[in-house]
């Protein structure tokens, strides 16, 4: 018995672009022998396989082919070419409600969609409590949908999707439905899905939550896969085709750190670098135009003392220093914090701050401090640092360093989730 639920092989999916409509009529028609079309690619030979029991995301930006390829493996669509084999009964969030008759009440509807799927009419029966406890609509149940509120519809469509006790669970863009109520219960079947060692395949622009469920994460681009692997290196990356600062011809998707230089112990003017007090991570991710560069620095703990030991509760200070390589009128200074998932926790800028920086010419450095009181729980963070910029109104990356360094936070009392509210509790 084959332990592969999912399996994608060579899969495209080919549309016909027409520059005028009757190019589209002619050749509908046949009329002429020349090609009166272009050829996009939705979906270029794309290859995967997902394992039972495993929660897999799907990333990249938008028209890379991620609800392309749910589409084809639900059946929605079919492929140009290649071949997808699904082993397991599919439940799937991606156009929530399309399957519903807009005239008829929602317990009809519960009905109509269980029956789509190849429910008897005893099977819902068995599970229709639960799909109206899920979704809370009252008696608007008993209503034609087309009366529903947008909320109340989605809420009732994912209700039925999410409730039929599915092998393998795919979800596209459907956990941010409703109001924060019942995206947390929505958040909790999911966890519950996961517990239960069901196979799920998971598409969001919120990365945080394929850095959180997924144990693997594939990166599309432009109908390709650009990468598979972890979901912290498949975000990371993804970050770069957000600012367009991936080569194409780059198979990797990794441009390492020069590590002789990041572990070296004095700059060119022969003093000690700040970095030399820390052990830096020979993976460092690091990119940008280097129109300005990072080339220094440092943890200080409230002694003003290099340290990457900091306690919890005490003031400490993030420095680096930047060397500029050409004119950069009005640069933006950052840093943030994950934790080792990968998960962004906190950070800043100087543009959030309302800080001032004055414009910078070739050859100029500027050093930023930026201190704050350590309220993240003790244990181990990964320090990020980045300058960037809005030149001509357009984002640009000049220079970032992801996870360069670590942060070891030390306390004596650690709260619920990862930052200390510092609450005060009166007893009466």
């Amino acid at each position: 018995m084959s332990d592969i639920a999912i399996k994608v092989d060579k899969v495209s999916k080919i549309y016909r672009l027409y520059a005028r409509q009757r190019d589209r009529l002619k050749d509908a028609l046949n009329l002429t022998r020349k090609q009166c079309y272009r050829e996009h690619f939705a979906l270029d030979q794309l290859d995967f396989e997902i394992k039972k029991g495993e929660t897999v995301g799907i990333i990249g930006t938008n028209g890379s082919g991620k609800s392309t390829i749910l589409k084809i493996i639900t059946g929605v669509l079919n492929p140009s070419s290649g071949e997808v084999t699904v082993d397991g009964r599919i439940s799937a969030l991606l156009e929530l409600g399309a399957g519903f008759n807009m005239e008829y009440t929602g317990i009809e509807n519960v009905y109509l969609n269980g029956a789509m799927i190849g429910f008897t009419r005893e099977e819902i029966d068995e599970r229709l409590e639960e799909i109206l406890d899920f979704a809370d609509i009252g008696d608007f149940v008993h209503q034609p949908v087309k009366t529903y509120s947008s909320g109340m519809f989605v809420r009732l469509a994912f209700a039925v999707a999410i409730n039929i006790d599915p092998e393998i669970l795919i979800v596209d863009e459907a956990l941010s439905v409703g109001d924060v109520f019942f995206q947390s219960k929505c958040y909790h079947k999911f966890e519950e899905f996961k517990k239960m060692g069901k196979t799920i395949l998971f598409v969001s622009h919120d990365l945080g939550s394929i850095t959180k469920y997924c144990d693997r994460a594939i990166l599309l681009n432009k109908g390709k896969k650009l990468f598979e692997g972890t979901p912290k290196e498949a975000v990371d990356m993804y970050k770069r085709v957000l600012v367009n600062q991936l080569d194409d011809d780059e198979e990797s998707g990794k441009t390492i750190w020069d590590h002789k230089s990041a572990s070296g112990r004095h700059g060119e003017n022969g003093q000690a670098l700040w970095r030399s007090t820390l052990p830096i991570n020979p993976q460092v991710l690091e990119y940008g135009s280097k129109k300005a560069e990072i080339i220094d620095f440092a943890f200080l703990d409230e002694k003003g003392r290099y340290s990457n030991v900091i306690e919890k509760g005490s003031e400490m200070t993030v420095k680096m220093k930047v060397r500029f390589h050409e004119d950069i009128a009005e640069p933006i200074f950052a840093f943030s914090f994950k934790n080792l998932l990968g998960i962004e926790l906190c950070g800043t800028n100087t543009m959030f701050e309302k800080i001032e920086i004055t414009p910078k010419a070739a050859g100029d450095e500027q050093v930023i401090s930026f201190v704050q009181k350590m309220d993240l729980q003790g244990g181990e963070y990964l320090l990020s640092l980045g300058c960037t910029g809005y030149p001509h109104g357009e984002f640009t990356v000049y220079h970032r360093l992801y996870d360069v360094c670590n942060l070891t936070v030390v306390s004596t009392k650690n709260t619920v989730g990862y930052y200390d509210m510092n609450t005060r509790i009166t007893v009466e």
